[in-house]
């Protein structure tokens, strides 16, 4: 099974040949900034689509704290996707609380542990929208 920087490698190596569909699911490889370090940090993450955006979610397995992705998008919200070979720009943002409504079954329909996740922790785990931007 591929997970962290394995899944991202092979990933990038074949356009998504390996490591796209994961455990029954879809992955994209998200690239953000480091709020920090300001260094590129790329993430897989389980995504579907959305319309013409794409979500993922920033549960971290029901942990009290967000992912790291998530803080660095908050920081710097201009990100980048790959999704199989197609690589692109986007921006990334919460979805409402409205949206969330409408947009959270689409992702546990492709996770149903989503719904676990937030049931062990008080965080509402925010559902991120990558809108492409045009190059």
């Amino acid at each position: 099974m591929l997970f962290g920087q394995e899944h991202v490698e092979r990933y990038r190596a074949t356009d998504g040949a390996e490591g796209h569909d994961w455990q029954g699911t879809t992955a994209l490889i998200l690239t953000t900034t480091g709020r920090r370090s300001g260094e590129r940090r790329d993430t897989p993450l389980i995504y579907q689509r959305y319309g013409d955006d794409y979500l993922v979610v920033a549960s971290k397995g029901g942990a009290d704290e967000p992912p790291l992705w998530y803080l660095n998008l908050q920081a710097d919200p201009d990100v980048e996707v790959q999704v199989l070979g197609d690589r692109f720009k986007a921006r990334a943002r919460t979805a409402t609380p409205q949206e969330k409504q409408e947009m959270w079954p689409v992702m546990t329909a492709a996770w149903p542990a989503y719904d676990d996740y937030q049931k062990k922790t008080d965080r509402d785990i925010p559902v991120v929208v990558l809108e492409r931007v045009a190059s």
